[in-house]
Protein backbone atom coordinates (compact mmCIF):
# COMPACT_ATOMS: atom_id res chain seq x y z
CA UNK A 1 0.00 0.00 0.00
CA UNK A 2 3.08 1.85 0.01
CA UNK A 3 1.48 3.90 -3.47
CA UNK A 4 -1.60 4.65 -1.97
CA UNK A 5 -0.02 6.54 1.10
CA UNK A 6 2.11 8.55 -1.29
CA UNK A 7 -1.27 9.07 -3.51
CA UNK A 8 -3.51 10.23 -0.12
CA UNK A 9 -0.13 12.53 0.98
CA UNK A 10 0.02 14.55 -2.54
CA UNK A 11 -4.01 14.63 -2.16
CA UNK A 12 -3.64 15.90 0.88
CA UNK A 13 -1.09 18.32 -0.11
CA UNK A 14 -3.31 19.01 -2.98
CA UNK A 15 -6.40 20.26 -1.17
CA UNK A 16 -4.13 22.18 1.90
CA UNK A 17 -3.62 24.92 0.00
CA UNK A 18 -6.92 26.28 -0.34
CA UNK A 19 -8.07 29.55 1.31
CA UNK A 20 -10.44 28.37 3.89
CA UNK A 21 -13.13 30.96 5.67
CA UNK A 22 -15.71 30.12 8.35
CA UNK A 23 -18.56 30.65 6.06
CA UNK A 24 -20.65 31.34 9.38
CA UNK A 25 -21.93 34.09 11.42
CA UNK A 26 -21.66 33.21 14.93
CA UNK A 27 -23.22 34.88 17.50
CA UNK A 28 -20.71 37.04 19.86
CA UNK A 29 -20.72 39.92 22.46
CA UNK A 30 -18.77 42.66 22.63
CA UNK A 31 -18.78 45.54 24.54
CA UNK A 32 -20.17 48.94 22.94
CA UNK A 33 -17.45 51.77 23.01
CA UNK A 34 -20.07 54.14 23.77
CA UNK A 35 -22.95 53.62 26.40
CA UNK A 36 -26.33 53.51 24.95
CA UNK A 37 -29.52 55.36 26.45
CA UNK A 38 -30.55 51.63 28.01
CA UNK A 39 -27.37 50.36 29.54
CA UNK A 40 -27.37 53.94 30.57
CA UNK A 41 -30.63 53.68 32.50
CA UNK A 42 -30.11 50.07 33.54
CA UNK A 43 -27.12 51.56 35.70
CA UNK A 44 -29.09 54.67 37.31
CA UNK A 45 -31.42 51.89 38.45
CA UNK A 46 -29.13 49.52 39.74
CA UNK A 47 -27.12 52.25 42.01
CA UNK A 48 -30.52 53.25 43.05
CA UNK A 49 -32.12 49.95 44.08
CA UNK A 50 -28.44 49.30 46.01
CA UNK A 51 -28.89 52.18 48.35
CA UNK A 52 -31.98 51.59 49.04
CA UNK A 53 -33.82 54.22 47.24
CA UNK A 54 -36.86 54.64 45.68
CA UNK A 55 -37.83 56.50 42.54
CA UNK A 56 -39.45 59.00 44.54
CA UNK A 57 -36.31 59.59 46.76
CA UNK A 58 -34.08 59.97 43.24
CA UNK A 59 -36.73 62.14 41.35
CA UNK A 60 -36.90 64.44 44.87
CA UNK A 61 -33.08 64.53 44.80
CA UNK A 62 -32.90 66.10 41.60
CA UNK A 63 -35.95 67.81 41.68
CA UNK A 64 -37.67 65.66 39.04
CA UNK A 65 -40.94 64.42 38.67
CA UNK A 66 -40.46 59.91 39.09
CA UNK A 67 -42.06 59.25 35.62
CA UNK A 68 -39.22 61.14 34.29
CA UNK A 69 -36.93 59.09 36.67
CA UNK A 70 -38.42 55.89 34.66
CA UNK A 71 -38.56 56.74 31.64
CA UNK A 72 -34.54 57.58 31.96
CA UNK A 73 -33.86 53.69 33.48
CA UNK A 74 -36.08 52.34 30.64
CA UNK A 75 -33.70 53.85 28.03
CA UNK A 76 -36.57 55.66 26.46
CA UNK A 77 -34.82 59.31 26.69
CA UNK A 78 -31.21 60.09 26.53
CA UNK A 79 -30.28 61.82 29.87
CA UNK A 80 -28.35 64.96 29.78
CA UNK A 81 -25.15 65.48 30.97
CA UNK A 82 -26.38 67.88 33.48
CA UNK A 83 -28.66 65.28 34.75
CA UNK A 84 -26.31 62.84 34.36
CA UNK A 85 -24.34 65.01 36.88
CA UNK A 86 -27.31 65.46 39.15
CA UNK A 87 -28.14 62.01 39.62
CA UNK A 88 -24.10 61.05 40.01
CA UNK A 89 -24.43 63.27 43.03
CA UNK A 90 -27.48 62.14 44.48
CA UNK A 91 -26.18 58.67 44.05
CA UNK A 92 -22.89 59.36 45.40
CA UNK A 93 -20.78 57.89 42.52
CA UNK A 94 -19.03 59.30 39.48
CA UNK A 95 -20.55 59.94 36.04
CA UNK A 96 -17.89 57.70 34.65
CA UNK A 97 -19.54 54.97 36.42
CA UNK A 98 -23.25 56.06 34.91
CA UNK A 99 -21.55 56.02 31.72
CA UNK A 100 -19.62 52.22 31.50
CA UNK A 101 -21.02 50.36 28.48
CA UNK A 102 -20.91 47.40 30.64
CA UNK A 103 -24.54 45.94 32.27
CA UNK A 104 -23.92 46.08 35.65
CA UNK A 105 -24.99 43.04 36.10
CA UNK A 106 -26.01 39.61 34.14
CA UNK A 107 -29.34 40.34 34.55
CA UNK A 108 -29.53 43.81 33.31
CA UNK A 109 -27.47 42.25 30.41
CA UNK A 110 -30.28 39.92 29.34
CA UNK A 111 -32.83 42.35 29.82
CA UNK A 112 -31.15 45.36 28.10
CA UNK A 113 -30.24 42.65 25.24
CA UNK A 114 -34.24 41.80 24.88
CA UNK A 115 -35.14 45.10 24.66
CA UNK A 116 -32.94 45.66 22.04
CA UNK A 117 -34.72 42.61 20.53
CA UNK A 118 -38.22 43.65 20.96
CA UNK A 119 -37.01 47.23 19.65
CA UNK A 120 -35.48 45.55 16.04
CA UNK A 121 -36.96 45.49 12.83
CA UNK A 122 -37.10 41.24 12.85
CA UNK A 123 -39.11 41.06 15.98
CA UNK A 124 -41.08 43.86 14.57
CA UNK A 125 -41.22 41.83 11.27
CA UNK A 126 -43.06 38.63 13.63
CA UNK A 127 -46.44 40.76 14.68
CA UNK A 128 -46.25 39.55 17.87
CA UNK A 129 -46.65 41.66 20.86
CA UNK A 130 -43.66 42.03 22.79
CA UNK A 131 -43.27 40.59 26.91
CA UNK A 132 -43.43 43.02 29.53
CA UNK A 133 -39.37 43.04 30.99
CA UNK A 134 -39.79 43.20 34.71
CA UNK A 135 -38.81 41.66 37.68
CA UNK A 136 -41.80 39.07 37.76
CA UNK A 137 -40.02 37.70 34.51
CA UNK A 138 -37.94 34.73 35.34
CA UNK A 139 -34.66 34.10 34.36
CA UNK A 140 -34.80 31.15 32.62
CA UNK A 141 -37.97 32.49 30.90
CA UNK A 142 -35.90 35.81 29.38
CA UNK A 143 -32.74 33.55 28.97
CA UNK A 144 -34.94 31.14 26.57
CA UNK A 145 -36.82 33.94 24.81
CA UNK A 146 -33.30 35.26 23.96
CA UNK A 147 -31.87 32.00 22.91
CA UNK A 148 -34.78 31.41 20.36
CA UNK A 149 -34.32 35.01 18.83
CA UNK A 150 -30.71 34.39 18.23
CA UNK A 151 -31.57 30.91 16.01
CA UNK A 152 -34.00 33.10 14.36
CA UNK A 153 -31.62 35.19 13.53
CA UNK A 154 -29.39 32.81 12.56
CA UNK A 155 -31.58 31.12 10.50
CA UNK A 156 -32.80 34.25 9.15
CA UNK A 157 -29.22 35.86 7.72
CA UNK A 158 -28.40 32.27 6.66
CA UNK A 159 -31.17 31.69 4.36
CA UNK A 160 -30.74 35.46 3.61
CA UNK A 161 -27.22 35.17 2.50
CA UNK A 162 -27.23 32.53 0.86
CA UNK A 163 -27.98 33.46 -3.08
CA UNK A 164 -25.16 36.05 -2.68
CA UNK A 165 -22.33 33.56 -1.46
CA UNK A 166 -23.58 31.32 -3.59
CA UNK A 167 -22.73 33.75 -6.32
CA UNK A 168 -20.41 34.81 -5.00
CA UNK A 169 -18.44 31.50 -4.17
CA UNK A 170 -18.82 30.07 -8.02
CA UNK A 171 -17.61 33.51 -9.31
CA UNK A 172 -14.58 33.49 -7.12
CA UNK A 173 -13.71 29.79 -8.26
CA UNK A 174 -14.40 30.17 -11.56
CA UNK A 175 -12.07 33.14 -12.08
CA UNK A 176 -9.82 30.61 -10.07
CA UNK A 177 -10.47 27.93 -12.50
CA UNK A 178 -9.75 30.10 -15.48
CA UNK A 179 -6.39 31.73 -14.20
CA UNK A 180 -5.38 28.00 -14.40
CA UNK A 181 -6.41 27.14 -17.44
CA UNK A 182 -9.10 24.76 -15.98
CA UNK A 183 -6.17 22.44 -15.42
CA UNK A 184 -4.98 21.27 -11.93
CA UNK A 185 -1.40 19.10 -12.01
CA UNK A 186 -1.67 18.18 -8.52
CA UNK A 187 -4.88 16.34 -9.15
CA UNK A 188 -3.43 14.68 -12.42
CA UNK A 189 -0.65 13.13 -10.27
CA UNK A 190 -3.09 11.67 -7.74
CA UNK A 191 -4.79 10.34 -10.97
CA UNK A 192 -1.67 8.73 -12.24
CA UNK A 193 -0.31 7.30 -8.96
CA UNK A 194 -4.01 5.75 -8.36
CA UNK A 195 -4.03 4.05 -11.87
CA UNK A 196 -0.61 3.28 -11.29
CA UNK A 197 -1.46 1.47 -7.97
CA UNK A 198 -3.87 -0.96 -9.96
CA UNK A 199 -1.52 -1.51 -12.66
CA UNK A 200 -3.81 0.77 -15.85
CA UNK A 201 -1.44 2.52 -17.97
CA UNK A 202 -3.32 2.74 -20.88
CA UNK A 203 -6.61 3.40 -22.67
CA UNK A 204 -9.93 4.08 -21.15
CA UNK A 205 -11.03 3.38 -17.73
CA UNK A 206 -13.59 -0.34 -17.37
CA UNK A 207 -16.03 -0.73 -14.92
CA UNK A 208 -14.18 -3.72 -13.75
CA UNK A 209 -10.97 -1.28 -13.01
CA UNK A 210 -12.61 1.01 -11.39
CA UNK A 211 -14.06 -1.52 -9.00
CA UNK A 212 -10.56 -2.50 -8.51
CA UNK A 213 -9.26 1.07 -7.08
CA UNK A 214 -12.01 1.04 -4.58
CA UNK A 215 -10.91 -2.36 -3.18
CA UNK A 216 -7.19 -1.04 -3.59
CA UNK A 217 -8.51 1.53 -1.23
CA UNK A 218 -10.07 -0.99 1.29
CA UNK A 219 -14.03 -0.65 0.41
CA UNK A 220 -16.19 -3.47 -0.66
CA UNK A 221 -19.15 -2.15 -3.14
CA UNK A 222 -22.52 -2.53 -2.48
CA UNK A 223 -25.22 -2.18 -4.88
CA UNK A 224 -28.61 -1.16 -3.14
CA UNK A 225 -31.95 -0.44 -4.29
CA UNK A 226 -33.17 1.96 -1.64
CA UNK A 227 -30.55 4.18 -1.99
CA UNK A 228 -31.13 7.43 -0.21
CA UNK A 229 -33.43 9.72 -2.96
CA UNK A 230 -31.03 12.79 -2.35
CA UNK A 231 -27.76 11.12 -3.01
CA UNK A 232 -25.60 9.58 -6.11
CA UNK A 233 -23.98 7.54 -3.70
CA UNK A 234 -23.19 7.03 0.02
CA UNK A 235 -19.82 5.41 2.02
CA UNK A 236 -19.93 4.10 5.28
CA UNK A 237 -16.49 4.72 6.57
CA UNK A 238 -16.79 2.61 10.10
CA UNK A 239 -17.48 -0.37 7.94
CA UNK A 240 -15.51 0.65 4.81
CA UNK A 241 -18.57 0.50 2.35
CA UNK A 242 -19.57 2.21 -0.88
CA UNK A 243 -22.94 2.25 -1.52
CA UNK A 244 -24.02 2.72 -5.21
CA UNK A 245 -27.40 2.50 -6.83
CA UNK A 246 -28.57 -1.32 -8.66
CA UNK A 247 -30.09 0.31 -11.26
CA UNK A 248 -27.26 2.81 -12.04
CA UNK A 249 -27.88 6.47 -11.19
CA UNK A 250 -31.11 8.31 -12.82
CA UNK A 251 -31.36 4.83 -14.83
CA UNK A 252 -27.92 4.60 -16.01
CA UNK A 253 -26.56 1.56 -15.96
CA UNK A 254 -22.94 2.45 -16.12
CA UNK A 255 -22.13 3.77 -12.14
CA UNK A 256 -18.35 3.96 -12.80
CA UNK A 257 -18.74 7.81 -12.43
CA UNK A 258 -20.71 8.16 -9.31
CA UNK A 259 -18.30 5.59 -7.75
CA UNK A 260 -15.03 7.44 -8.90
CA UNK A 261 -16.68 10.47 -7.43
CA UNK A 262 -17.71 8.67 -3.69
CA UNK A 263 -13.87 7.96 -3.77
CA UNK A 264 -12.03 10.76 -5.09
CA UNK A 265 -13.74 12.79 -1.53
CA UNK A 266 -12.28 10.02 0.14
CA UNK A 267 -8.65 10.16 -1.17
CA UNK A 268 -8.71 14.23 -1.32
CA UNK A 269 -9.44 13.86 2.09
CA UNK A 270 -12.60 15.82 2.15
CA UNK A 271 -14.14 16.92 5.23
CA UNK A 272 -17.51 18.39 6.34
CA UNK A 273 -17.71 21.60 4.50
CA UNK A 274 -17.70 24.90 6.42
CA UNK A 275 -19.60 26.66 4.00
CA UNK A 276 -20.65 26.84 0.71
CA UNK A 277 -17.30 28.11 -1.27
CA UNK A 278 -15.43 24.44 0.58
CA UNK A 279 -18.51 22.61 -0.55
CA UNK A 280 -18.38 23.79 -4.45
CA UNK A 281 -14.84 23.04 -4.16
CA UNK A 282 -14.58 20.30 -3.37
CA UNK A 283 -17.45 18.63 -5.37
CA UNK A 284 -15.47 20.43 -8.43
CA UNK A 285 -12.15 18.65 -7.45
CA UNK A 286 -14.13 15.61 -6.83
CA UNK A 287 -15.26 15.52 -10.29
CA UNK A 288 -12.10 16.42 -11.85
CA UNK A 289 -10.06 13.36 -10.43
CA UNK A 290 -12.76 10.96 -11.20
CA UNK A 291 -12.97 12.61 -14.69
CA UNK A 292 -8.85 12.51 -14.96
CA UNK A 293 -9.35 8.64 -13.67
CA UNK A 294 -11.51 7.77 -16.57
CA UNK A 295 -10.11 9.96 -19.24
CA UNK A 296 -6.04 9.70 -17.89
CA UNK A 297 -4.10 12.69 -18.89
CA UNK A 298 -1.56 10.93 -20.90
CA UNK A 299 -3.56 8.84 -23.42
CA UNK A 300 -6.30 11.56 -23.52
CA UNK A 301 -3.69 14.16 -24.49
CA UNK A 302 -2.17 11.91 -26.66
CA UNK A 303 -5.46 10.97 -28.56
CA UNK A 304 -6.22 14.47 -28.89
CA UNK A 305 -2.82 15.57 -30.20
CA UNK A 306 -3.08 13.26 -32.76
CA UNK A 307 -6.53 14.49 -33.92
CA UNK A 308 -5.04 18.17 -34.13
CA UNK A 309 -2.56 16.90 -36.41
CA UNK A 310 -5.77 15.64 -38.53
CA UNK A 311 -7.18 18.94 -37.75
CA UNK A 312 -10.31 16.15 -36.17
CA UNK A 313 -10.63 17.04 -32.65
CA UNK A 314 -14.37 16.37 -32.15
CA UNK A 315 -15.80 15.96 -28.62
CA UNK A 316 -18.02 12.77 -29.43
CA UNK A 317 -14.65 11.07 -30.72
CA UNK A 318 -13.12 11.70 -26.82
CA UNK A 319 -16.27 10.32 -25.51
CA UNK A 320 -16.24 7.09 -27.56
CA UNK A 321 -12.67 6.48 -26.75
CA UNK A 322 -12.91 6.14 -23.53
CA UNK A 323 -16.62 5.33 -22.95
CA UNK A 324 -17.41 8.15 -21.43
CA UNK A 325 -20.78 10.87 -21.32
CA UNK A 326 -20.94 13.70 -23.32
CA UNK A 327 -20.52 16.21 -20.30
CA UNK A 328 -17.67 14.64 -19.24
CA UNK A 329 -15.68 14.06 -22.46
CA UNK A 330 -16.74 18.25 -23.05
CA UNK A 331 -15.22 18.92 -19.35
CA UNK A 332 -12.09 16.98 -19.83
CA UNK A 333 -11.61 18.13 -22.90
CA UNK A 334 -11.49 22.01 -20.93
CA UNK A 335 -8.92 20.58 -18.72
CA UNK A 336 -6.42 19.81 -21.03
CA UNK A 337 -7.21 21.48 -24.51
CA UNK A 338 -5.69 25.26 -22.93
CA UNK A 339 -2.60 23.26 -21.40
CA UNK A 340 -1.85 20.85 -23.58
CA UNK A 341 -2.77 21.96 -26.54
CA UNK A 342 -2.40 25.66 -26.82
CA UNK A 343 -6.49 26.10 -27.60
CA UNK A 344 -8.65 28.49 -25.51
CA UNK A 345 -12.26 27.42 -24.98
CA UNK A 346 -15.72 27.98 -23.66
CA UNK A 347 -18.22 25.30 -22.14
CA UNK A 348 -21.66 25.69 -21.06
CA UNK A 349 -24.62 23.83 -19.81
CA UNK A 350 -27.66 25.07 -20.61
CA UNK A 351 -31.24 23.97 -19.47
CA UNK A 352 -33.71 23.57 -21.83
CA UNK A 353 -35.57 26.95 -20.51
CA UNK A 354 -32.57 28.35 -21.63
CA UNK A 355 -31.09 28.92 -17.92
CA UNK A 356 -27.42 28.63 -17.72
CA UNK A 357 -26.08 26.24 -15.29
CA UNK A 358 -22.82 25.36 -15.33
CA UNK A 359 -20.08 27.65 -17.35
CA UNK A 360 -16.05 28.00 -17.71
CA UNK A 361 -14.18 29.87 -20.08
CA UNK A 362 -10.72 31.43 -21.18
CA UNK A 363 -11.04 32.25 -24.82
CA UNK A 364 -12.91 35.95 -24.09
CA UNK A 365 -16.36 34.81 -24.95
CA UNK A 366 -18.86 36.89 -22.74
CA UNK A 367 -21.60 35.41 -21.00
CA UNK A 368 -24.64 36.21 -19.49
CA UNK A 369 -24.19 37.60 -16.23
CA UNK A 370 -25.86 39.64 -13.19
CA UNK A 371 -24.55 42.99 -11.68
CA UNK A 372 -22.45 40.97 -9.50
CA UNK A 373 -21.00 39.33 -12.14
CA UNK A 374 -22.99 36.06 -11.63
CA UNK A 375 -23.46 33.67 -14.59
CA UNK A 376 -25.31 30.90 -13.08
CA UNK A 377 -29.22 31.75 -13.59
CA UNK A 378 -29.19 33.76 -16.44
CA UNK A 379 -30.86 33.30 -19.87
CA UNK A 380 -28.58 32.69 -22.62
CA UNK A 381 -29.22 34.32 -26.07
CA UNK A 382 -31.09 32.62 -28.33
CA UNK A 383 -29.47 32.51 -31.30
CA UNK A 384 -26.34 30.83 -29.11
CA UNK A 385 -25.26 26.89 -30.08
CA UNK A 386 -26.54 26.05 -26.70
CA UNK A 387 -29.76 27.37 -27.33
CA UNK A 388 -30.42 27.10 -31.00
CA UNK A 389 -29.53 22.59 -30.50
CA UNK A 390 -33.09 22.18 -29.13
CA UNK A 391 -34.60 22.88 -31.93
CA UNK A 392 -32.33 20.33 -34.05
CA UNK A 393 -34.06 17.42 -34.82
CA UNK A 394 -31.47 15.01 -35.36
CA UNK A 395 -30.28 14.62 -32.10
CA UNK A 396 -27.85 11.67 -32.67
CA UNK A 397 -25.45 13.50 -34.50
CA UNK A 398 -23.14 16.95 -33.34
CA UNK A 399 -24.76 20.24 -34.09
CA UNK A 400 -22.00 23.15 -35.00
CA UNK A 401 -22.92 26.92 -35.72
CA UNK A 402 -20.82 30.22 -36.01
CA UNK A 403 -21.92 32.61 -33.95
CA UNK A 404 -20.91 36.28 -34.60
CA UNK A 405 -20.86 38.22 -30.96
CA UNK A 406 -19.82 41.73 -29.86
CA UNK A 407 -16.85 40.03 -28.51
CA UNK A 408 -15.84 37.89 -31.42
CA UNK A 409 -17.09 35.53 -33.62
CA UNK A 410 -16.89 31.87 -31.91
CA UNK A 411 -17.65 28.15 -33.42
CA UNK A 412 -19.73 25.76 -30.88
CA UNK A 413 -20.43 22.73 -30.86
CA UNK A 414 -23.46 20.81 -28.75
CA UNK A 415 -25.36 17.84 -27.65
CA UNK A 416 -28.64 17.69 -25.72
CA UNK A 417 -28.85 15.17 -23.26
CA UNK A 418 -31.69 14.14 -21.12
CA UNK A 419 -31.82 13.97 -17.22
CA UNK A 420 -34.89 13.59 -14.54
CA UNK A 421 -34.65 17.60 -14.32
CA UNK A 422 -35.49 17.42 -17.98
CA UNK A 423 -33.05 18.16 -21.42
CA UNK A 424 -29.38 20.38 -21.32
CA UNK A 425 -27.61 20.99 -23.82
CA UNK A 426 -23.55 20.85 -23.32
CA UNK A 427 -21.42 22.81 -25.56
CA UNK A 428 -18.03 23.33 -26.07
CA UNK A 429 -16.89 26.29 -27.90
CA UNK A 430 -13.52 28.52 -29.59
CA UNK A 431 -12.60 31.40 -30.97
CA UNK A 432 -12.91 31.35 -34.83
CA UNK A 433 -8.97 31.59 -35.14
CA UNK A 434 -8.79 27.79 -33.47
CA UNK A 435 -11.72 26.48 -35.46
CA UNK A 436 -9.47 25.20 -38.19
CA UNK A 437 -8.44 22.11 -35.36
CA UNK A 438 -11.85 21.01 -34.97
CA UNK A 439 -14.16 18.08 -37.21
CA UNK A 440 -17.55 20.27 -37.71
CA UNK A 441 -15.74 23.94 -38.66
CA UNK A 442 -17.72 23.07 -42.35
CA UNK A 443 -20.45 24.10 -41.25
CA UNK A 444 -22.48 26.63 -43.08
CA UNK A 445 -24.88 27.28 -40.42
CA UNK A 446 -24.17 31.04 -38.50
CA UNK A 447 -26.09 33.38 -36.39
CA UNK A 448 -25.72 36.62 -34.73
CA UNK A 449 -25.87 37.97 -31.21
CA UNK A 450 -26.01 41.18 -29.97
CA UNK A 451 -26.48 40.09 -26.51
CA UNK A 452 -26.49 41.91 -23.85
CA UNK A 453 -28.50 44.33 -26.13
CA UNK A 454 -31.69 43.71 -25.58
CA UNK A 455 -33.13 44.34 -28.87
CA UNK A 456 -31.23 40.67 -29.59
CA UNK A 457 -33.37 38.54 -28.32
CA UNK A 458 -34.89 40.12 -24.81
CA UNK A 459 -37.01 42.82 -25.94
CA UNK A 460 -40.36 41.35 -28.01
CA UNK A 461 -41.59 43.21 -31.54
CA UNK A 462 -43.38 46.73 -31.15
CA UNK A 463 -46.31 45.20 -32.55
CA UNK A 464 -46.58 42.48 -30.27
CA UNK A 465 -45.75 44.34 -27.19
CA UNK A 466 -48.17 46.56 -28.40
CA UNK A 467 -50.99 44.42 -28.96
CA UNK A 468 -50.12 41.96 -25.57
CA UNK A 469 -48.56 44.16 -23.30
CA UNK A 470 -51.05 45.25 -21.26
CA UNK A 471 -52.87 41.82 -21.12
CA UNK A 472 -50.47 39.04 -20.72
CA UNK A 473 -49.74 37.56 -17.02
CA UNK A 474 -47.57 34.34 -17.28
CA UNK A 475 -47.16 32.30 -14.53
CA UNK A 476 -43.30 32.21 -13.85
CA UNK A 477 -41.59 28.04 -13.70
CA UNK A 478 -38.75 28.58 -12.49
CA UNK A 479 -35.66 25.65 -12.14
CA UNK A 480 -35.67 25.17 -8.40
CA UNK A 481 -31.78 26.18 -8.26
CA UNK A 482 -32.80 30.06 -8.73
CA UNK A 483 -35.22 29.51 -5.24
CA UNK A 484 -32.48 28.11 -3.30
CA UNK A 485 -28.98 28.53 -4.82
CA UNK A 486 -27.79 26.13 -1.10
CA UNK A 487 -30.23 24.17 0.28
CA UNK A 488 -29.69 24.44 4.42
CA UNK A 489 -27.00 21.35 5.79
CA UNK A 490 -23.50 20.62 5.87
CA UNK A 491 -24.35 18.74 2.50
CA UNK A 492 -26.58 21.14 0.40
CA UNK A 493 -29.29 19.08 -0.82
CA UNK A 494 -28.89 16.38 1.03
CA UNK A 495 -31.08 14.87 3.99
CA UNK A 496 -29.03 13.81 6.53
CA UNK A 497 -31.84 12.28 8.92
CA UNK A 498 -32.47 9.88 5.28
CA UNK A 499 -28.84 8.92 5.18
CA UNK A 500 -28.21 7.87 8.36
CA UNK A 501 -31.28 5.77 8.67
CA UNK A 502 -30.20 3.98 5.43
CA UNK A 503 -26.56 3.41 6.71
CA UNK A 504 -28.14 1.83 10.34
CA UNK A 505 -30.22 -0.71 7.77
CA UNK A 506 -27.37 -2.06 6.04
CA UNK A 507 -24.64 -1.88 8.50
CA UNK A 508 -23.38 -5.75 9.28
CA UNK A 509 -24.40 -7.29 12.19
CA UNK A 510 -21.97 -6.77 14.94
Amino acid sequence: MAGSTENRRTARNATSSRSTQSGQNASTTTSDTEPDALTIGRRIRYLRTSKGMTLEDLAAAIDRAPSQISTLENGKREPKFSQLQAIARALGTGVDDLLSPEPPSERDALEIELERVQRGPLFASLGIDGVRIGKSLPHDALATILALHRELERLHTERAATPEEARRANGELRDEMRAKDNYLPELEQVAKGLLADVGHTTGPLPQRMAAEIAAHLGFTLHYVSDLPHSTRSVIDTRNRRLYLPSKGFRGRSNTRSALLQALASHVLDHTEPGHYGEFLRQRVEANYLAAALMVPEKPGVKFLRDAKDERAIAIEDLRDAFGVSFETAAHRFTNLATRHLGIPVHFMKVHESGILHKAYENDGVRFPSDALGAVEGQHVCKQWTARRVFDVEDRFNPYAQYTDTPSGTYWCTSRVENTSDGAFSVSVGVPFADVKWFSGRETTVRSASRCPDESCCRRPPEDLSVKWGDFAWPSARPHASMLAAMPSGAYPGVETTEVYRFLERHAPEG
